[in-house]
């Protein structure tokens, strides 16, 4: 019966069951609250899923990157992966800050009680020694994101050089941990599709509550929303990826020509893994690198360098502050692109990662997404729109791969500079 249903394409689901959302909330008013136990399951089933995805997917992601690889090539790679990272949510935060989206919502308006933060009177130093857990088990029990984030990026990088022993005990030791969780990432990755097949559902309910209290202005802060992130991406790919590329001795102009089709690619499906093959095939037919390289950059940029992503954090986290009456103070924002950084090493370039993690970096500055709170309506506004955005963040993370891999392969020389006689191609 509900054959249909599946078949659908899931955009297309979201899509209408945002559009259904703002109708029948516009149209029953305040009597849209009946919807909100159909999208307090919605955020349940989100929340249920955010400690296992991190500690599956970074210790995975950590734990497949070689020790040899971790050498000159793979230092660099890491390196500017990490730091176009940073400069990505810095971004996201200054134009979050500027444009102040979700402000004026009041969402919280007649609400008895909000999420408390504990950031108000934490320095920002007490939230760096914070990271490292006293006891990892507590602190993935409590929901505490970057003390987890840094443990299993510890546990990872200590499986990965138990891969590589000579001792055959230890290797086997090594390689049976690593499929346990790799085994528990792929489970993960099927509990998220399932997830995301109620999506339409529960945004339809949330964001006929929202509309049903907010009525029409909340067109506004919505739209306000997408075009930050839009403005962000592109200041992030032309100062970060042009200047970057400018200082390795690459023509960006010419970059960006040459790397449209995997760009083009990556906006339409939605997915940086995905477009893999494609991103592969550009930088060896159009930019010339050496196979030696890209083969190690572009898979290793698709697990750990999620700079549209990052973006995305910045701003959003900022809309769902303003939108409930609670601006972040500066040391959560700091917050923010550290659990940013640390969460990109493990999440998945599949469609809808951003939002889930984004639920992680919420967690992490004290933003408790409680199914009926303030934080859960502000996050399903943006769940009904992240289809939008995902496009834009996709596409900005491939051609940060593509940027990384030509910098590295341009200073280390192995680069066919014959591909680049001809810039009309």
């Amino acid at each position: 019966m509900l054959s249909w249903y599946f078949k659908t394409n899931l955009l297309v689901r979201i899509i209408v069951g945002l559009i259904l959302g703002v109708v029948v909330g516009l149209i029953m008013g305040p009597q849209a609250e009946i919807f909100s136990p159909v999208g307090d399951i919605l955020v349940r089933s989100l929340k249920m899923i955010v400690m296992p995805v991190i500690i599956s997917t970074i210790i995975v992601g950590a734990g497949s990157v070689t020790p040899s690889q971790l050498g000159k090539v793979g230092a660099k790679c890491m390196g500017i992966y990490m730091l176009t990272t940073a400069f990505a949510v810095v971004i996201g935060l200054f134009y979050g800050n500027l444009f102040h989206p979700g402000k004026g919502l009041e969402l919280a308006a007649g609400s008895v009680t909000l999420a408390p933060i504990p950031f108000n009177e934490t320095s920002f130093w007490d939230v760096l020694i914070m990271v490292i857990p006293t006891n990892p088990f507590q602190a993935i029990a409590e929901g505490d994101v970057l003390a987890t984030i840094f443990f299993c990026i510890s546990m990872g990088i200590a499986i990965s050089i138990l891969r590589h022993s000579e001792d055959e005990r230890i290797k086997n030791a090594g390689d049976s941990l690593f499929y346990l969780f790799e085994g528990l990432a792929e489970v993960m990755y099927i509990v998220i599709g399932w997830v995301l097949e109620y999506v339409p559902i529960g945004v339809f309910a949330l964001i006929a509550v929202v509309f049903g209290s907010q009525g029409a202005g909340a067109f506004g802060p919505l739209g306000m929303v997408v075009c930050a992130i839009y403005i962000a991406f592109a200041t992030h790919v032309l100062v970060v990826y042009g200047g970057g590329l400018l200082f390795f001795g690459v023509n960006p102009i010419v970059f960006f020509r040459k790397i449209k089709t995997a760009s083009i690619a990556a906006f339409v499906t939605r997915t940086s893994s995905g477009v893999l093959p494609i991103s592969m095939e550009v930088a060896d037919k159009e930019l010339g690198v050496d196979k030696g390289i890209y083969s190690f950059s572009l898979p290793l940029g698709a697990t750990v360098n999620m700079d549209g992503t990052a973006i995305y954090q910045g701003v959003c986290a900022l809309f769902i502050g303003f939108a409930i009456g609670e601006p972040l103070t500066f040391n959560q924002q700091m917050t923010i692109i550290g659990t940013t950084v640390l969460a990109s090493l493990g999440t998945a370039g599949i469609p809808g990662s951003g939002a889930i993690m984004l639920m992680i970096v919420l967690n992490s500055v004290g933003l408790d997404v409680t199914p009926g709170s303030p934080a859960a309506l502000a996050y399903a506004m943006i769940f009904g729109i992240d289809a939008l955005l995902d496009m834009g963040r996709s596409c900005t993370n491939v051609t940060g791969d593509l940027a990384v891999t030509c910098a590295i392969a341009s200073s280390e020389n192995e680069i066919n500079r014959e591909c680049w006689s001809n810039i009309s191609k």
